[in-house]
């Protein structure tokens, strides 16, 4: 597991609070459905630690996509205090086995979980060793957002943004 270097307030709030570009989720996309295509997943979704949904690829079924994000981040942040508990900085993976589905979350780059549904068709074993190799892939693909970033700098939201953004709060509380 990667561990999140030392750096200023400021530079946390940034490497935490990454964005994805189109042409990220493009990428990232592929990284997925190459996932799929090698491990027989049935689906895989990229959720970020705060429970919000990166992107899917897959079968995704009539699944209500905002809910599963929401309970494997609060389920993955409850494992996390457990693994604190018994001395661990923090489990990288978790499983879940169901009668005909089962779920694999798997941190990437301390930001994002690689969250995959499978059935028989597959197994633990081939889903745990392209996860893995999905999981560097992923990595990287954050490094170089990162890399954008601080070429890009911090986003200019222009002169009247914080004018503006009072106005509409002052006008929602009157």
């Amino acid at each position: 597991m990667a561990q999140t270097p030392k750096m200023s307030a400021n530079e946390k709030l940034r490497y935490d609070r990454l964005q994805f570009y189109k042409e990220d989720v493009e990428r990232i996309d592929k990284i997925l459905n190459e996932f799929l295509r090698l491990s027989g997943a049935k689906c895989a979704l990229l959720i970020d630690k705060e429970g919000h949904m990166v992107t899917k690829r897959g079968e995704v079924r009539t699944i209500d996509m905002d809910t599963i994000s929401a309970l494997v981040a609060g389920s993955f942040a409850a494992t996390k205090e457990m693994a604190r508990l018994l001395g661990e900085d923090e489990f990288t993976a978790l499983f879940h086995q169901g009668e005909r589905d089962n779920i694999q979350l798997s941190l990437v780059g301390d930001r994002t979980l690689l969250t995959i549904l499978f059935d028989d068709r597959t197994t633990v074993g081939m889903v745990r060793l392209y996860a893995s190799e999905t999981a560097k892939k992923l990595a990287e693909v954050y490094r170089d957002c990162l890399a954008k970033m601080d070429e890009r700098g911090t986003p200019d939201l222009g002169a009247d943004y914080g004018d503006s953004a009072k106005a509409k709060l002052e006008n929602l509380f009157d």
